[in-house]
């Protein structure tokens, strides 16, 4: 069993987290804290994490977009722009470890594997904390990400 104590470090860890992007006025992108959230929701993460660049809906058109120097792309196409099949092991990777390839998207995008341990940072403090809540979130969020491919 997780201590009350180590919910509440693994919560400031991920408050005096790394990064994600907010607000985008006169074309400047403000870097703010990440907002823990649930790992069983593939849509509030996305909500919170993504959807500032990606938009709500995922089509690329969030609020920080123009100030990016590459558009974010179109995330309810990826099954389309794959010969019609979702490209599960892709999003995943680039979700975990970032974008590989400059010609299939930014390096402005940020590294959600590093982020998402911040979160799970203190489980040598805390007795039965381990990677799985990482693989959980990448996995969520990649099946959310499924959820809205265009028919």
């Amino acid at each position: 069993m997780i201590r009350p104590t180590c919910n509440l470090l693994v919560f400031g860890a991920a408050l005096v987290s790394i990064l994600t992007l907010a607000g985008a006025q006169e074309n400047q992108i403000k870097k703010t804290q990440v907002k823990p959230t649930s790992s069983v929701s593939g849509a509030q993460m996305f909500k919170e994490y993504c959807a500032v660049c990606h938009g709500p809906s995922g089509k690329g058109d969030g609020p920080v977009a123009t100030a990016l120097k590459v558009p974010p792309p179109d995330l309810t196409t990826l099954a389309q722009r794959h010969d019609g099949k979702f490209p599960d092991d892709y999003v995943s990777n680039v979700l975990k470890n970032g974008v590989q390839n400059p010609a299939h998207g930014s390096g402005e995008m940020p590294v959600w594997g590093p982020i998402f341990d911040t979160m799970n940072r203190w489980k040598a403090l805390c007795p039965g904390m381990d990677e799985t809540p990482v693989t959980l979130r990448i996995t969520n969020l990649t099946n959310y990400l499924k959820s809205i491919q265009k028919k």
